[in-house]
């Protein structure tokens, strides 16, 4: 039989839910008040964690899948005594809250990741997982167990449904996370109606099939003592993940329970009243939270405050007996980079022969692997074409399978891109790793809900696409990247760069690696590149730079990536006709936008028109220049590539070195007998 007060405590958290999501007049109360049960046990007798330091490092990660149902998250903070407020739970949805309308791992304290759109949570998780074990594995020394905590998430139909959930879920089987605990909101019930509709397969044979351990509680509205029976029978279970479905009622206690009028709008006002009177709340009272509630989460927080006082001492003797890796742990979680690792870059000059930007890639890789051990890298199945496994990574296995071990730095993703990269996501969140994965930059798009989240979640996190424009050849328009740049450019705090030799390949992953709260994409190129006179590894930080010049430049060609070297051709044609031209790579546009309107102006100076060359669609460049070369036909329209071989894909769409001089020329008489130069950039 359950005590009072923990009843007490699973109405209270219903009752706020309905409170909260009424004075919003917006939320989703259906899923908070059919999980309060199961949430209540993890936090009261499982989770632990200290809402005095939320950034403790051997926390338990608690993630809440289903991020509609936030306000459930944010009353359980609130409650554990974290820096959540009464008046902030008044504030939910609002402008400015610490209360927002799914979670934000920026924005709350006691959060640690940002989900919302469904799949991400429990796919973050699993690398959140992934991380402990690797660290685990790495530091964890006999009597010190310096990285032991669980993973714990709460998850919905609505997660399982989507795609990138059993990518992740694959993964988590395969990789023998045992301590990753996922209990599943079983209710039936999704924005359309009852899951029958749409969704009536077996769920736990479906993880069963994954490697998962699986067990069930069937009155998940009332057993918490079952409840609380099963997440211990999960921890006991150390070579797989678990998962434990508990059967719930949406909306349990409101006059529309049980069905999707629960999930996504506030119930009325004569249904809170009803729902206060059975639950023993005063119909009257808002946010009510009685005493013996916060007493109760009062006795776990305690607990959380002794777990890292003892975590605490543990470390200090570790840190006597094993000061190097203490300090290396320190450094890890503070977000820093070893010192003087940017020594590890190497340098490149013209007499070194032309690669491929994916193989500059692998060659600083290999370079700064030795002075960066934060790495985690791994492929969607296109290792021998992505080039991000240095020499010395081993795999990233569980140990049974005997293929690799758990300090292995190289994950095998399979054929999962959106998977990959929530993975990283999750990874970068528990904090100490640097994630890179990596695939062709075509399907970067396949993954995109994830790299969107890196990027609001402010997180150093590295995708490395390659085969990065038309340059691929034979694979033709299915393969080819036409409009993803203009998307990543497009993104906030997402770094996008497309280097055009080895020396600014090194310069990205200087400028990418020493951006803590920012990701970034790497556009790298299949077909081999020169070394170019006047590049450079430091300019890259500006996003752009004059890499050749003449005195009074009459015109000025821009562009990225493999493109850099056509324009150089270019520009040599024009100079020996007499038309003296400044060459300028421009590897980041984001890094250029940021930088000061003076060296703005130094490189693309006021009155000289500005030719743009880049083998994708010109969308986005009529910020930079006046004239383009790219994927358009004759009238100008962007168009897909074709399959062939990359000279004739060039000159099929008409992105040459004669084609860019005709440009250059035609655009320098058109604002000769026009009479001026408009400045780049101009709206009104």
């Amino acid at each position: 039989m359950v005590h009072t007060v923990e009843q007490q405590a699973v109405d209270t958290i219903r009752v706020l839910a309905a409170d909260m999501t009424r004075g919003a007049n917006s939320g989703h109360p259906g899923a908070p008040m059919g999980c309060a049960p199961m949430a209540n046990v993890l936090y009261t007798k499982h989770l632990n964690v200290n809402p005095k330091n939320p950034k403790f490092i051997n926390r338990d990660r608690f993630v809440l899948s289903n991020g509609h149902g936030c306000a459930l998250q944010y009353i359980l903070l609130h409650l554990m005594g974290f820096d959540v407020t009464l008046d902030d739970l008044k504030n939910f949805r609002q402008v400015g809250s610490k209360t927002p309308g799914h979670p934000e791992a920026t924005d709350t304290p006691g959060l640690e990741v940002t989900t919302g759109p469904l799949g991400q949570g429990i796919s973050n998780a699993v690398g959140l997982a992934a991380a402990q074990e690797h660290l685990a594995a790495k530091y964890n020394r006999p009597n010190f167990d310096i990285f032991s905590n669980y993973t714990y998430v709460i998850l919905g139909d609505g997660c399982l449904q989507e795609g990138v959930a059993l990518e992740a879920i694959s993964l988590a089987g395969h990789w023998k996370l045992g301590k990753l605990i996922c209990l599943y909101d079983s209710n039936k019930i999704t924005i359309d109606g009852q899951t029958n509709i749409s969704f009536t397969e077996d769920v736990r044979k479906r993880f069963e099939s994954c490697g998962w351990h699986t067990s069930a509680v069937a009155d998940g509205n009332s057993d918490q003592e079952g409840i609380a029976k099963a997440i211990e029978e999960a921890k006991a279970v150390t070579d797989k993940p678990s998962l434990i479905e508990i059967s719930t009622t949406i909306g349990y206690g409101s006059l529309i329970q049980d069905t999707s009028k629960a999930h996504g709008s506030p119930l009325s006002a004569d249904d809170i009243k009803q729902l206060k009177e059975k639950f023993g709340f005063n119909p009257e009272e808002k946010y009510a939270v009685p005493q013996s509630v916060y007493d109760l989460y009062a006795q776990r927080t305690k607990h959380g405050e002794e777990y890292e006082g003892a975590w605490n001492t543990l470390f200090q003797k570790y840190s006597q007996e094993y000061p190097a890796e203490a300090a290396e742990i320190k450094r890890r979680f503070a977000g820093d980079l070893p010192e003087g690792w940017e020594n590890a870059l190497p340098r490149f000059t013209p007499s070194d022969p032309a690669v491929a930007s994916r193989k500059a890639s692998e060659i600083v890789l290999n370079a700064l692997a030795a002075a960066i051990p934060d790495f985690m890298s791994g492929s969607a199945d296109l290792s021998s074409s992505n080039l991000v496994r240095w020499k010395t990574a081993s795999p990233f296995q569980n140990p049974s399978t005997g293929l690799g071990d758990y300090k292995g730095q190289y994950l095998f993703y399979g054929v999962r891109e959106h998977g990959m990269f929530a993975v990283m996501n999750g990874m970068a969140c528990y904090g100490g790793i640097i994630p890179i994965g990596s695939t062709f930059l075509n399907f970067l798009t396949y993954g995109w809900g994830a790299v969107r989240l890196s990027a609001l979640t402010h997180l150093r996190v590295l995708y490395v696409m390659t085969h990065d424009s038309i340059g691929l050849g034979e694979d033709g328009p299915t393969h080819q990247p036409i409009e993803t740049l203009a998307l990543t450019r497009a993104t906030p705090n997402l770094l996008t760069f497309r280097p055009a030799d080895a020396n600014e390949v090194a310069g990205t992953y200087k400028v990418a690696l020493s951006a803590r709260h920012r990701p970034s994409v790497l556009a790298l190129s299949r077909q081999a590149l020169p070394n170019l006179e006047g590049s450079s590894l430091e300019a890259v930080s500006k996003g752009a730079y004059v890499l050749q010049d003449q005195p009074n430049a009459k015109v000025i060609i821009t562009a990225t990536g493999s493109e850099v070297s056509l324009a150089v051709e270019a520009a040599n044609v024009l100079n020996g006709q007499g038309v003296p031209t400044r060459v300028v790579s421009m590897p980041c546009t984001e890094l250029y936008d940021e930088q000061p309107a003076e060296y703005k102006k130094s490189v693309f100076t006021t009155g000289t028109p500005v030719v743009s060359v880049e083998a994708l669609g010109v969308i986005g460049w009529e910020r930079y220049a006046h004239a383009f070369v790219g994927m358009t036909d004759g009238q100008g329209n962007n168009v897909f590539g074709a399959s062939g071989p990359i000279q004739d894909l060039y000159k099929k769409f008409n992105i040459t070195t004669d084609v860019v001089v005709k440009k250059a020329q035609d655009t320098v008489a058109h604002f000769a007998k026009l009479g001026y130069v408009p400045e780049l950039g101009v709206t009104i």
